[in-house]
């Protein structure tokens, strides 16, 4: 309830602090902005349930721009660029789950080997994405935005895995442990933790890769700085969103509320001529404040 008041609070604000903001154009643009940060956000939910964190997310989506603007056909380069986020995922859940490597390590560690092959790939922005992506991206149908249409599907999509599915509720309940300090709670019960976590990676990452496509078509090219902390904001997405990053509770539409909310603070930020630097800064320290609220009230204060 708090982060859609937030977001009606910041709307309103901004709807009498600058005309532009209740222009059309503007709404459009900011139903596109959001997309992307909505996407990950929601990827990024999968691992925060179970009490991890995926650092590897915002080199990907910069991949998967640099593989989709290749000279190559979108029947080519859209089906490897989920591959690789399948390999990604396996490699991340298998690394945290069969070596005890830290999420945090783990993921950072890969958002190193990616971003390296993806500047190897492209070094600069530039090349041309193919026209399926970008007519998927872009205009209307029935006069509704297509960036509307890729909300809507990937939000059933999370819905139905999350609290539609055995493998969401057993994601649940392995988060619930984590959080009470009992990691191995849900495999005393027969819940298959490892291979849990290991899907939920494998999520968080086709829906990096999603996002990446979505990006593709709107920048119409790609460009290796594209994704650049798209993590920090995913991460602040879930958590402004209401689900613990200590795992174990979650939200999927205060999730994307959580989403909304940023891509309204970044819109208005952006309306009103604020340097992006400062917007950087404001982004930390609501993870920050965020973070501490839900520190205060795990431990009773």
């Amino acid at each position: 309830m708090l982060p859609l008041l937030i977001a009606i609070a910041i709307s309103i604000y901004l709807g009498l602090r600058t005309d532009q903001f209740l222009g059309s154009e503007n709404l459009f643009n900011l139903i596109a902005q959001a997309m992307p940060l909505v996407i990950t956000a929601i990827g990024q939910m999968f691992v925060v349930v179970v009490g991890g964190l995926d650092l590897s997310v915002g080199s990907l989506i910069s991949f998967t721009t640099a593989i989709l603007a290749l000279d190559a056909p979108g029947y080519v380069t859209i089906p490897a660029v989920f591959l690789f986020a399948v390999l990604v995922g396996l490699s991340n859940g298998l690394v945290i789950t069969r070596l005890n490597v830290h999420p945090i390590i783990a993921t950072l560690a890969m958002q190193y080997v990616i971003l390296g092959i993806t500047r190897i790939l492209r070094p600069v922005s530039g090349g041309t994405v193919p026209d399926i992506v970008i007519q998927s991206v872009g205009g209307t149908f029935l006069g509704v935005p297509m960036p509307v249409f890729w909300g809507v599907a990937v939000v059933l999509v999370a819905w139905k895995l999350l609290h539609g599915s055995r493998f969401g509720l057993h994601l649940f309940a392995i988060g619930g442990g984590v959080a009470n300090g009992t990691p191995d709670a849900a495999r005393n019960f027969g819940v298959p933790d490892r291979r849990n976590i290991l899907l939920a990676y494998v999520a968080c990452s086709c829906f990096a890769a999603l996002a990446g496509v979505f990006l593709a078509g709107r920048i119409v090219s790609g460009d290796p700085n594209v994704g650049l902390l798209f993590e920090l904001d995913a991460i602040t997405a879930v958590a402004v969103g209401g689900t613990q990053l200590s795992g174990g509770i979650g939200s999927l539409q205060g999730t994307v509320i959580g989403a909304l909310v940023l891509a309204l603070l970044s819109n208005g930020m952006n309306l009103t001529n604020v340097s992006p630097f400062i917007q950087t800064a404001i982004k930390g320290g609501l993870l920050l404040l965020v973070v501490g609220l839900q520190t205060r009230k795990k431990i009773g204060l």
